[in-house]
């Protein structure tokens, strides 16, 4: 797959702007390694550090050819700031990311996936079931909020945020997975375990016998260690994920 390249924006943007570029760039890479995608669309967003503006993919652009270079920059109004493909951006991507980032101005990152899992949980009446450590990091840490219709009135943000409330994902019911954080790598962490946890839990159902939920106390105890501050995994995952893209393929980077 050609990458989209517009060597000038580098020189066009600030240091801090390029630097989160980069590495919202590389999620889209990750994210395709990992099938995640949904064709053109769904949606990767992060704000630029120190201003109100946030990046998003253009619409009309895989997640495998998305290079740092490619992303449109746009307010938290709409107004486009910079687009280099002239492509624009999903109108629904900007409502339901815009009023997070608006409303959590703590979280640099949002994510938005329509996986096979992530539909197929977000379809289920339970929700996300304590079947699997990775489930039981988002126990009690998770939100919900029910499907309206493609995402085109600006009156659903309220509730999106409502629903969101203070956690860092959230499923969309009959939809798909939202995920947020403080960094790029804080908010892929969180979706790549809702995903997997999403992928453990349809195949342990489909399997036609009887799972075993686990007990909420050791479910919080799994979270609770997860959660806890100083994990050594905050430093050393996404460097080791970004140098497997600079081994496989760099111009995420361009």
């Amino acid at each position: 797959m050609t990458p989209l390249c517009f060597p000038d924006v580098h020189t066009r943007v600030s240091a801090t702007e390029w630097a989160q570029r980069v590495n919202l760039a590389a999620a889209f890479r990750l994210a395709d390694h990992y099938r995640w995608t949904d064709q053109i669309y769904t949606h990767f967003t992060a704000k630029i550090p120190g201003t109100e503006h946030f990046l998003i993919n253009p619409y009309g652009v895989l997640f495998g050819e998305v290079t740092a270079s490619c992303l449109v920059t746009v307010d938290l109004d709409g107004t486009v700031i910079l687009d280099p493909t002239g492509m624009g951006i999903n109108p629904a991507g900007f409502l339901i990311h815009s009023c997070v980032h608006r409303a959590r101005p703590d979280f640099l990152c949002v994510l938005h996936t329509h996986t096979a899992s992530g539909l197929a949980v977000a379809a289920q009446k339970h929700g996300l079931l304590n079947l699997t450590q990775h489930a039981m990091r988002f126990h009690n840490r998770i939100g919900y909020h029910d499907y309206e219709g493609v995402a085109l009135e600006p009156a659903e943000q309220a509730r999106l945020v409502r629903d969101l409330g203070g956690h860092k994902a959230m499923i969309l019911r009959n939809h798909g997975l939202l995920a947020a954080g403080t960094t790029i790598r804080d908010a892929f962490e969180q979706l790549y375990y809702l995903e997997r946890a999403c992928e453990a839990q349809v195949k342990a159902l489909a399997g036609g016998v009887e799972v075993i939920e686990c007990d909420p106390a050791i479910a919080e105890k799994v979270a609770q260690v997860l959660d806890r501050p100083g994990r050594s995994a905050y430093d050393t995952d996404w460097p080791a994920l970004l140098r497997w893209l600079d081994r496989t393929d760099g111009s995420y980077r361009d």
